[in-house]
């Protein structure tokens, strides 16, 4: 169940917001001080936050900028004052949305839905992008587009290019025999075929160190192999 802080003074709209959100699904706490709804909102579990604007003590401008520095939770502000200066601010500190009042409680319901269903599809994405993604200092390897970058500079890799380096950053500081790579690359018993190796394992070099005569990358471990430093 997603959890909803409301952050408001006045009581009797603060629990007509809780009753319309928890009879949506939502669990709903409410703060009735800006100190109050800072402390909550800095605890663990909270999903969205709804931020009066004008509030005794510490107001939402100031509860929205400590709240940015801390979580990446959706939060609503809304306000009475209805200048665009307000608007601009609120949003300019890292508020998702801003809300004039008076509204209807519906119309708060469905931009609480609106903005948990966006925080959760950006949330997913940013996770299943980090999944997709190896990165080791200059290089980073997008598994999805088996796109190659060195220092943000994209690199075209042949298919099998590709293969070995993306094998070596799985595998990183691990020695491996040029026989081992062939296995692991290329599927196929080594058959003594190490010259195959040997050659893509320069190419890459060619393409991804600054300097392919002292690489930095893929070292040369004489009498074994090969290794990937990071």
């Amino acid at each position: 169940m997603k959890r909803i802080l409301i952050i408001e003074d006045d009581p009797v709209i603060a629990e007509v917001q809780k009753d319309y959100l928890e009879a949506s699904g939502f669990k709903v706490d409410i703060a009735v001080n800006g100190e109050e709804g800072l402390e909550k909102a800095l605890e663990e579990g909270v999903d969205l936050i709804i931020l009066d604007l004008m509030l005794p003590g510490t107001d939402g401008f100031e509860i929205c900028r400590r709240i940015r520095r801390e979580k990446n939770i959706p939060i609503l502000m809304v306000s009475a004052k209805k200048e665009d200066v307000d608007k601009i601010r609120g949003l300019g500190l890292g508020a998702d949305d801003y809300v004039t009042k008076p509204f209807s409680a519906g119309e708060l319901v469905a931009r609480v839905k609106a903005h948990l269903s966006r925080y959760e599809r950006l949330t997913a994405e940013a996770r299943a992008k980090e999944r997709n993604e190896i990165r080791v200092r200059g290089i980073r390897i997008d598994r999805w587009s088996r796109k190659v970058f060195v220092n943000e500079r994209e690199i075209a890799l042949t298919s099998k290019e590709y293969d070995l380096l993306l094998f070596l950053l799985s595998h990183p500081n691990r020695v491996f025999s040029k026989e081992e790579l062939f296995e692991k690359v290329w599927g196929l018993d080594a058959l003594g075929d190490s010259a195959t190796v040997t050659v893509h394992i320069s190419k890459l070099r060619e393409k991804i160190e600054a300097d392919p005569s002292n690489p930095q990358y893929i070292e040369t471990i004489w009498g074994v192999g090969y290794r990937l430093n990071v």
